[in-house]
């Protein structure tokens, strides 16, 4: 650390890897700065998983309503109403609190935080405005931003950004797309009372997820009255006085009051010159780095959704505790993308850890199939026609849990547990050897014993 230049580390961007790069590196000594051109906090706290899982919540209250009635409750379901302003001005007000809780965390480890649009002038130098700022090292999380495919019309289509952020909800809308945010939009905007289509270009959504559960979720979301259809993508889109009409490749054309389009994201590197510092982008537009978020240029690291690995919070998170270990504590630590659980918040919600069936089988394991299919006990009164699916990745030879998927109720909540047994190298035999909480979904996991294949 020198006390020649202004900081010890400069981090661009102040999403959850930024903030916790800032904050465990100041907790070590070192005189650090954030720059953040938008919102502290990043895409997650204010327009991803935060705001979505409290739109998630909010679609979920009408089958709520709809299952009282088997439980004894006289709820007037035809009376009811729903008004999207006050949910979305409710969210807003939270986000805006943990905006705040941001920066007083910031303030509160000694971190400086500059608000503006940075640049990278030279190795030790950013630009913000018309001040310049030195530093021993500079770090990109910038993270990554909403892509919309260059279509006719391509300005009248929303991304996930503009949709915490809708003034009304259509009457019908279409999203656009196959990954997880599509599916969780179209289900919430299923489940707040919209006829909901959703379009993807391939054969079946939610590609690089278990084969079995791509096909259950499938089926249990047209239960929930979203319209599927695969195989087709949107050509054009153009204003039709209050509507759009949205032309598909297979010639159809269709009437929506929305579209909104799910279909990737890039790294946000514009405007930062890494290029024109000899700093290597990857033919995704992602920095590349080392295994220790190191670039090309000595005292410039990145970390989180730029750089191309998942782009998931606790990713971002972990980068930065072994980031700051390396440039502030002992030097060591490295990343372990092995086995990262994650959860699809779509109705109903899938969570998955470790391998798929079709990546274990590709990586040569000879495998042993535990799949089960139930209705939860929660919808045996009520009379709801929801399923739920759990299934055991096993290894043969020697037993070991590869990967545990479910699509069902709680999910992601059931699978963070799972989680510790699949990365602690958990056998089948020591799942059978658990007791099981009854009466609970969970307990399945531990009560499967015959293999389907």
């Amino acid at each position: 650390m020198s006390d020649s230049q202004d900081f010890d580390l400069i981090i661009i961007g102040a999403g959850s890897g930024g903030v916790r790069l800032a904050r465990t590196s100041a907790a070590r000594g070192a005189r650090v700065a954030v720059v953040e051109s938008r919102y502290l906090g990043g895409t997650c706290v204010n327009v991803g998983c935060v705001p979505k899982k409290l739109f998630v919540y909010g679609a979920s209250v009408n089958d709520e309503l709809e299952d009282a009635s088997g439980y004894g409750w006289n709820v007037p379901v035809d009376d009811v109403s729903f008004d999207w302003p006050t949910l979305v001005t409710n969210k807003t007000a939270e986000i805006e609190r943990l905006n705040g809780i941001y920066g007083r965390m910031l303030e509160n480890a000694g971190v400086t935080v500059i608000e503006g649009t940075a640049s990278i002038k030279d190795p030790n130098t950013i630009v913000v405005g018309d001040k310049q700022y030195t530093t021993a090292h500079i770090t990109v999380a910038t993270g990554s931003w909403p892509v919309v495919p260059d279509i006719p019309g391509k300005d009248l289509v929303l991304t996930s950004n503009e949709m915490f952020y809708l003034p009304q909800l259509p009457e019908k809308a279409i999203v656009w797309g196959g990954g997880y945010i599509a599916v969780e939009f179209a289900g919430i905007l299923a489940g707040l009372g919209v006829d909901t289509t959703l379009l993807y270009r391939g054969d079946l959504f939610l590609r690089g997820f278990d084969d079995d559960v791509r096909r259950f979720t499938e089926q249990e979301m047209r239960k929930k009255g979203v319209h599927l259809e695969f195989g087709v993508t949107i050509e054009s889109v153009r204003e039709e006085g209050a509507h759009y009409q949205v032309q598909l490749s297979n010639g159809d054309v269709r009437e929506t009051g929305l579209v909104m389009a799910a279909t990737g994201r890039r790294a946000l590197v514009d405007g930062l010159g890494l290029t024109e510092l000899g700093i290597e982008l990857s033919a995704s537009g992602h920095v590349v780095v080392d295994d220790y978020f190191q670039t090309s240029v000595p005292s410039i690291t990145a970390l989180g959704d730029v750089i191309g690995t998942p782009q998931l919070t606790p990713v971002a998170l972990a980068q930065a505790m072994v980031l700051s270990r390396r440039l502030f504590g002992d030097g060591k630590g490295e990343m372990d993308y092995t086995a990262i659980p994650t959860a699809v918040f779509c109705q109903p919600p899938i969570g998955t850890v470790g391998l798929t069936e079709e990546e274990a089988r590709e990586a040569g394991h000879s495998l042993k199939i535990y799949r089960t299919e139930f209705r939860p006990m929660k919808y045996t009164l009520s009379g709801r026609d929801e399923r739920c699916m759990m299934k055991l990745v096993v290894d043969e030879p020697t037993d070991r849990v590869l990967g545990a998927h479910m699509v069902g109720l709680d999910a992601g909540e059931i699978t963070q547990g799972l989680a510790v047994a699949i990365k602690a190298g958990a056998t089948k035999a020591q799942f059978d050897a658990t007791m099981g909480i009854h009466p609970t979904s969970a307990e399945e996991f531990v009560t499967m014993r015959e293999p389907v294949s």
